[in-house]
């Protein structure tokens, strides 16, 4: 460079423009020279090798050494030319611009334009819509309904199947199993009118009852005529008995249950008790038997030489029309009480349903061995139809005949029938892998995801595809993984990915956003990182862990040295290191925190003594664990109230807490109270999902919320929608909510651009009272059901989550409105003060629990009155009463059913407003609206964080 070149690139130069030089300093930050010093009407265009040039609207004047780029000035011609560059080369509309020694010229107008618009993140800012003082609530959004609908896959139709002829009508006319309507006996023929009371009695006695006496007292004697008539007595005794005192309403429509559930059999969503069958049943029917047998089996026998011989000749058509279905012995298909005919076939369409019902061949007449025969007789037909290449008719003959859908699947699976065959296991509510799999092959991704979510099913699905088709389990570990990342679930989706080796490295994203959540979630995610050969930032970060202070649990201490046991780091100097180092902790820990059973520990710690070093391993002592604190844990919150309000708070993973203060917005503080991050988005609830990555902003103006999504680990907000709901159950998996209202329980999918409803449960009369209780394993709520005599009865019901699977109903001992709390385990506690006879300064706790408890007469109390019922989140509960002297508030808190107290919490000068429990992330949060959070390990025993929320 000679010495006037040198001197130009240190002058001060008048600047249009710029050329930021981006194969060197990476698009990255020529963006952010770029916007650094852009100008209202500024232009950024590409060079053909790759360098940007930034057409500024107004000159500046500059160094051109302390330039974002290489300075480009305007020539006497009107052209642009870059310092460096020869100015006399361009004409006006072109730049010249030095390129490996020479001039190289441009046309400006022909260069491709960059639009910097693109390089916002607009997803940290939140859009506030300002409404006037004073105004109405805002307008919920219009909730989607979209219930997954049970499959009704009709097989006779699909076989090209006749209704049955009018004879094989006549000779089945006993009604079917369980709830299905008795059809007309004469089909085509005006039904009579209906009949009822003392008229519709004396038609019985007269046609039915006085001709069958004539004829057994023709064939027998007064003992025979006396168990007809006890049999014919007894039988609608009991069937009254039976129904006056089921105390089960039937399910709502598109609810788990689903319609016309009055049978005891199982349901989707849904478990109903076993049926009551009436006591003598066998006894009365065989005696019954013994005295009219031979009336009834001369047309059976002719009805069964009839269609066996239809079928032995291959009359399919004549065969298959008049065919009676077969049913096992589960109760919902046996026969009702005094069956004396031979079971008729299902009433109406013939097709598979998720409750297989119908009539069996296995009556009190008929015994097992015809039951027996029309078995072999059908499989006889299953095969000869499907050598035929009749796959529908052989189909149905497996499914709605045999009773045997899982071998009709089969049969569709071979034939390249996957979608019939998944609709069919679906229907018949088979196994959820086997369902997964055939809806994934038959090209139902969406279908085979949601399925495999609300029956926990990936991990079985993924294994039964890798047996047969290793690619297409890949793709479902893919979108099982996805699945998890939609939902916040970092951790979760790189766990997915890195049981397949090859998926390994695309779980890098998901691991770094895990570990940027902290807390035990960035202690699992580590070792991943190790395993794939991280570098010195990822082995210190793990070694400050390792050497933190704090309790073990909490600052993840203990997860990373139980994860380390486990998984090796890719480098074996560093893995010894980093043995080394997580068995010290065990030893000073005494132990894995409580995270691991005892087996288990000794194990893992075993496992890193080997591959720590030899020296250091020696030497260490064995963990000992310390014994538990005998008192009741006391704890005292801040002396003063804060200046902020709290409304919700929590304790994350990673230790910092997570506070709502209504209109003054959301705040992430440290344990000691100073601000990390804060969001302008008025919330005075938090739905924190299991996993910690999200949490749901809810801000309430009546009953309608406006709800926005809070990503912890990006720390980005978007607002999701505005709904109209009763409860909003203050925890979530990361992506399905439960709220509650008037109509029953609605569980909406958060991923969604509109609230969608994805299940129901309740409604036809059934409501809920009080909050529901959840966990990531179930659900519990106290619920008012009505029974057919008008009264109503209170249950306590528990589900199982995902999928809804209703566990027990209890009716609660005392349940007291306002006074009770249901706990997600499935139990119910009751607070009763001032109890009639006990001391007037003592409230008694009352259990309802599906278990007895070790002491059933004993009620556990606590000093003082409660001015409110107890305050449950999960299985934890607190229950508040005025503190030493009257002032401040007092709580007392426990875990699971029939406990006592096991710590207290004093918040000084609290006036007398609720306060709060959050359990959630190994830590119980307790606040009160005064400003003032406190939370603890779940035993109570450790201080975690104490604090008051203020301004500053």
């Amino acid at each position: 460079m000679s010495a006037t070149q040198g001197t130009a690139f240190r002058a001060t130069v008048t600047a249009t423009g710029f050329v930021l030089d981006v194969p060197v300093i990476g698009p990255a930050e020529a963006a952010e020279r770029a916007v650094a010093s852009w100008q209202d009407g500024a232009e950024l265009r590409q060079l053909p090798d790759g360098r940007w040039l930034f057409v500024l609207a107004t000159p500046v004047e500059i160094r051109a050494d302390r330039a974002p780029g290489l300075p480009v000035v305007r020539t006497d011609r009107g052209a642009q030319a870059a310092v460096g560059a020869d100015a006399t080369a361009a004409a006006a509309g072109h730049l010249a611009v030095g390129a490996g020694g020479v001039t190289v010229i441009h046309r400006i107008a022909e260069l491709a334009e960059l639009d910097p618009a693109g390089w916002l993140d607009l997803s940290g800012l939140t859009l506030h819509r300002p409404r006037p003082v004073g105004a109405t609530e805002p307008e919920a959004e219009p909730v989607v309904e979209s219930l997954p609908r049970q499959p009704r896959p009709d097989l006779r139709a699909a076989a090209g199947i006749a209704p049955r002829t009018e004879r094989a009508r006549r000779l089945t006319e006993d009604a079917p199993a369980g709830a299905r309507r008795r059809g007309a006996p004469f089909a085509g023929r005006p039904r009579p009118s209906a009949v009822s009371g003392p008229f519709a009695l004396a038609v019985v006695v007269l046609l039915v009852v006085l001709p069958l006496l004539v004829v057994v007292a023709s064939q027998g004697g007064a003992f025979h005529v006396g168990v007809l008539l006890l049999a014919f007595a007894a039988g609608p005794a009991a069937a009254r008995f039976r129904q006056r005192n089921s105390g089960a309403a039937p399910g709502p429509e598109g609810s788990a249950a689903g319609a016309g559930a009055a049978t005891s059999a199982p349901e989707l969503g849904r478990s109903r008790g076993r049926a009551r069958r009436p006591l003598l049943d066998a006894l009365l029917a065989r005696l019954a038997m013994r005295t009219a047998g031979p009336l009834f089996q001369g047309r059976h026998a002719r009805y069964l030489r009839e269609l066996t011989t239809a079928f032995e000749q291959r009359r399919w058509e004549d065969a298959l029309r008049d065919a009676i279905r077969l049913t096992g012995d589960r109760p919902a298909e046996q026969k009702p009480w005094l069956a004396l005919g031979l079971p008729r076939r299902y009433e109406g369409a013939l097709r598979p349903t998720p409750r297989a019902g119908g009539s069996g061949a296995a009556s009190p007449l008929s015994g097992p061995t015809v039951h027996q025969h029309l078995a072999a007789l059908y499989q006889r037909a299953a095969e000869g139809l499907e050598r035929e290449g009749r796959i529908d008719e052989a189909a149905f003959v497996l499914a709605d005949l045999r009773d045997a859908p899982a071998e009709a699947v089969a049969l569709l699976v071979r034939h390249g029938r996957t979608v019939q065959a998944a609709e069919l296991a679906e229907g018949r509510d088979l196994g959820a892998d086997l369902v997964v799999r055939l809806w994934w092959q038959a090209g139902e991704r969406e279908r085979a995801v949601r399925t495999a979510y609300r029956r926990a099913a990936f991990a079985p699905a993924v294994e039964r595809l890798a047996a047969g088709d290793p690619a297409s389990a890949r793709e479902l570990r893919v979108a099982w993984a996805a699945h998890c990342r939609e939902s916040g679930d970092r951790l979760g989706a790189a766990e997915v990915l890195w049981a397949d080796e090859s998926l390994r490295p695309s779980a890098v994203a998901d691991l770094r956003d895990a570990v940027a959540l902290g807390g035990p979630t960035r202690s699992r995610a580590l070792p991943y990182l190790l395993a794939l050969g991280a570098g010195e930032a990822t082995r210190a970060l793990a070694l400050a862990v390792l050497d933190s202070d704090g309790h073990p649990a909490t600052t993840g201490r203990s997860a990373l040295a139980a994860a380390l046991a486990e998984l090796p780091a890719a480098d074996p100097a560093l893995d010894r290191e980093l043995a080394t180092a997580a068995a010290r902790a065990v030893v000073r820990d005494g132990g894995f925190g409580g995270v691991l059973g005892d087996r288990d520990a000794a194990t893992r710690h075993q496992r890193l003594l080997k591959r720590a070093d030899p020296l250091v391993a020696a030497d260490l002592a064995r963990p000992s664990r310390s014994a538990p604190a005998a008192d009741l844990a006391a704890h005292t919150a801040a002396d003063r109230p804060g200046t902020l309000p709290v409304l919700d708070a929590a304790l994350l993973g990673s230790g910092a807490v997570l506070v709502a203060c209504g209109q003054a917005g959301v705040r992430l503080l440290t344990a000691d109270g100073r601000t990390k991050a804060r969001w302008d988005v008025p919330a005075d609830q938090l739905v924190l999902a299991d996993h910690g990555g999200v949490a749901l902003l809810v801000a309430g103006y009546g009953r309608v919320r406006e709800v926005s999504r809070l990503d912890l680990a990006t720390r980005s907000v978007r607002r999701w929608t505005t709904l109209s709901a009763g409860q909003i159950v203050p925890s979530f998996d990361g992506r399905h909510l439960i709220t509650a209202d008037d109509d029953g329980i609605a569980v909406l999918d958060t991923l969604a651009p509109r609230p969608t409803v994805v299940w129901r449960e309740l409604g036809g009369g059934e409501r809920l009272v009080g909050r529901l209780a959840r966990t990531a394993a179930g659900c519990t709520g106290v619920v008012v059901s009505p029974l057919p005599d008008g009264t109503q009865v209170v249950e306590l019901w528990r589900w199982d989550l995902p999928g809804w699977e209703l566990r027990s109903r209890l009716r609660p001992d005392a349940f007291r409105p306002g006074r009770s709390a249901a706990l997600a385990a499935g139990s119910l506690l009751a607070a009763e003060p001032q109890p009639a006879d006990g001391s007037p300064d003592r409230t008694v706790l009352h259990w309802t629990t599906e278990s007895p408890l070790a002491r059933p007469g004993a009620h556990p109390g606590i000093e003082g009155v409660a001015p409110h019922g107890p305050i449950v989140d999960g299985d934890h509960w607190t229950l508040a009463v005025p503190g030493p002297g009257g002032t401040g508030v007092l709580l007392h808190t426990g875990a699971g059913a029939g406990s006592a107290p096991t710590a207290t919490v004093f918040f000084p000068e609290a006036d007398s407003q609720a306060p709060g429990l959050r359990r959630h992330a190994d830590a119980v949060t307790h606040w009160h609206r005064s400003g003032r959070v406190l939370a603890t390990t779940p035993d109570g025993a450790t201080l975690l964080a104490n604090l008051r929320v203020t301004v500053g």
